[in-house]
């Protein structure tokens, strides 16, 4: 059975809220992308960079659902903007995945952003790709991108959990319409030792996973959480049962400490 609860994007396409994101999951994607499949997920995130596009399809194969039911997120690479290969690596990936529904700019590269953006508006704008949008991208960023954007963004993927809320950029985003997605939504396993959110949890009868991913989901964001465990792909689902409260939300929204998990992924000052 499907996972339905979705989010309308500012071009009417309608994206799960919840999927499953593959980065460093090497060998193991196709299995788990089947796997997020059969249990009902019908959103995967991917990227090039993370050289696992081919198994996200063959394991969208596997599961015998039609590749159009399945909403698939993959990214133009850094070094891909800086050699101007978007073209090559956009239609590669197209090729790679059965099409690609969502197209994301990965990190906001200085001088090399816009004129990727006005390709991607191309590719959107003949219908080949259902939505484009960015990853990574501050407030500076998507202002400089703007000045010259045909077409508003629809998603902005940031690093977001409960040691890294975002209310801000949130808050801009949603000013603009532009949808918001969370990577690195369970905070690399951080979460796991909170003592506030074991006492939270255990008061829902949930995992602190299941509690971290419906405060995301609560808030209005799109959240992408990863493992290749089957069982912890079916927990991180089991999400839609239950509310928490406005006083549990604002404990969590308190354990915000404005902290990257990798200093080194931060949009104003990355290296790769």
């Amino acid at each position: 059975m499907a996972l339905t609860m979705s989010k309308k994007l500012n071009n009417g396409v309608e994206i799960p809220v919840l999927g499953l994101g593959v980065y460093e999951s090497a060998g193991a994607t196709r299995e788990a992308v089947r796997d997020a499949i059969e249990i009902g997920y019908r959103h995967i995130d991917t990227a090039k960079f993370y050289g696992n596009e081919s198994d996200v399809y063959k394991g969208i194969l596997d599961s015998g659902i039609d590749r159009s039911e399945v909403f698939v997120t993959t990214k133009i690479w850094n070094d891909d903007m800086r050699a101007h290969n978007q073209r090559e690596v956009i239609e590669q990936s197209m090729k790679n995945l059965g099409g690609i529904d969502m197209l994301l700019i990965h990190w906001p590269v200085k001088d090399e952003f816009v004129e990727t953006w006005k390709i991607m508006e191309e590719y959107y704008k003949r219908g080949d790709i259902r939505v484009i949008g960015v990853s990574n991208f501050h407030k500076t960023h998507m202002e400089e991108l703007l000045k010259s954007a045909e077409i508003t963004p629809a998603c902005n993927q940031i690093e977001l959990h409960p040691y890294l809320s975002q209310v801000e950029l949130v808050d801009y985003n949603n000013s603009l319409d532009i949808a918001t997605e969370c990577w690195g939504p369970l905070a690399r396993g951080k979460i796991f030792e909170d003592e506030t959110l074991k006492d939270i949890a255990k008061k829902y009868d949930k995992s602190i996973s299941q509690l971290v991913v419906r405060w995301e989901i609560q808030r209005g964001l799109i959240t992408i959480p990863k493992s290749v465990k089957r069982t912890r792909i079916a927990e991180n689902a089991d999400v839609f049962d239950f509310e928490i409260s406005t006083e549990d939300m604002k404990l969590i929204d308190g354990l915000n400490e404005n902290k990257r998990m990798i200093e080194s992924a931060d949009p104003d000052n990355f290296n790769f």
